[in-house]
């Protein structure tokens, strides 16, 4: 028997008049039309303006503005010419200080929603560049036959598909600004059609470009990515498979990225697939605040979960008399150790655990600390909350990539395992997105 055939509804066409009330969790303008709310790209709240539909659905709507009638004194005009294609960015036509305030208005709803806590006090947002700050990236790549040329970059507003862009203002410039003469040396390619992305990894001062290849690239092929790199200061890498067979175009150099948190005098190598965080800046100041908050000395037994390569553990090693780190990835945990050594810690000590998963009975866990560190992914820590009990901290330091979950969180720490929420704040890791990075002080 064949199906039925759902017809889809029809989205009205004429332009309608509403006033923004309120920003959704992504940015977009919250109005309401006949009792639906509707989702409004690049509206701000006070605004009144008029709008079509782009979709319809039972309990929502979505659209984008048509003309604007009144606008909010915190609109700027957006720098990059890319801005409403590509949906790398949501925020480039709020100020900078707004978008502070709506991450901050943000973290307060949802600990106060979610986790039932109220945040006593807001640390001052970390701040740092809002152009030209992201080291970190995975690039989209996609042979477009029709359009004759290749393109490089990411995708486009609630779309699958990549965007046009010829160059991206929040990339370091040594990538951002050469999008384009990428885009031409991949079309001179014979594999252009076989290479789906590219990872982005740029150090303090290398920049490494892991080219994802389908099929092996010619000898011509590796001459033309090698002789692209050479002339751009760029170690092209090739990835046939996995993360771990990334290496360099046989006869080019390895160059292994590296940054530095020098207030500790720390430096860390990591391979182009490796998680570190994509903005310097302010994770050098993450650092110093993670320290700060956790007031070390050298009779503190410290505890980092979602340790990673090591990130906080390390220059809390430069404090403490021993830190733990636990990390679920091997990789990411060899790498911690090795940037242990190259640093001269032997008071760190690196496990590999699923800490989804019930951790009890695992000999790092059978320690007593004091102070614990967390930076879990968007995913949150609820699982391993509980064996707080055992260790009993009298001080943690939760970094959150997700509000909700880190509310959630501070819902389970402070209703359900006695802990007082001292302050909690965001750091602008992701300027001109809706993106919000926070951090949590909580104390027994």
């Amino acid at each position: 028997m064949a199906g039925r055939r759902v017809r889809k509804k029809k989205i009205p066409e004429t332009p309608v008049k509403v006033t923004i009330e309120s920003l959704a969790h992504d940015g977009r303008g919250v109005a309401h039309v006949d009792g639906k709310v509707v989702f409004i790209d690049e509206a701000l709240p006070g605004e009144e303006l008029e709008f079509v539909y782009t979709d319809s659905r039972r309990d929502y709507a979505e659209g984008k503005v048509v003309a604007l009638l009144t606008q909010s004194e915190h609109r700027v005009e957006p720098a990059c010419p890319h801005f409403g294609v590509c949906g790398g960015c949501s925020f480039q036509h709020v100020d900078d200080g707004e978008q502070i305030h709506f991450k901050e208005d943000l973290l307060r709803e949802q600990f106060r929603r979610i986790g039932k806590v109220e945040i006593p006090q807001i640390w001052e947002a970390l701040k740092g560049p809002h152009w030209n700050y992201r080291s970190k990236a995975r690039m989209g790549v996609k042979y477009v036959a029709k359009k004759g040329r290749v393109l490089v970059g990411f995708r486009e507003r609630r779309n699958p598909f990549l965007a046009e862009i010829e160059s991206c203002k929040v990339m370091r410039p040594i990538v951002g600004e050469n999008l384009l003469a990428l885009s031409e040396m991949i079309g001179r390619l014979t594999i252009k059609a076989k290479i789906p992305q590219i990872e982005v990894a740029i150090g303090d001062e290398q920049c490494v470009l892991a080219f994802r290849v389908l099929e092996p690239p010619t000898a011509e092929d590796k001459r033309i990515m090698s002789e692209f790199g050479k002339a751009h200061g760029i170690s092209i890498c090739l990835q046939p498979k996995g993360p771990d067979t990334i290496m360099p175009i046989p006869g080019d150099p390895e160059v292994v990225p590296r940054y530095s948190l020098p207030d500790q005098g720390i430096q860390f190598r990591f391979r182009p697939a490796m998680f570190t965080q994509v903005n310097y800046d302010i994770n050098r100041k993450m650092v110093n605040r993670a320290i700060e908050a956790l007031e070390l000395n050298e009779n503190d037994n410290v505890l980092d979960l979602f340790c990673g390569l090591g990130n906080f553990t390390l220059p809390l090693a430069t404090l403490a008399g021993h830190v733990v780190g636990v990390e679920g990835d091997l990789p990411l945990v060899k790498h911690a150790r090795e940037n242990a050594r190259l640093n001269n810690l032997t008071n760190a000590d690196f496990y590999v655990a699923d800490l989804s998963k019930d951790v009890s009975d695992q000999q790092w866990s059978q320690q007593k600390f004091n102070k614990v560190l967390l930076d879990p992914s968007r995913a949150g820590a609820s699982e391993v909350l509980h064996n707080f009990k055992h260790w009993n901290p009298e001080r943690i330091v939760y970094v959150s990539c997700n509000p909700s979950t880190l509310a959630r969180d501070a819902g389970i720490l402070v209703n359900e395992l006695g802990y007082k929420l001292v302050k909690a704040g965001v750091m602008d890791m992701f300027p001109q997105t809706a993106h919000v990075e926070s951090i949590a002080l909580f104390e027994k």
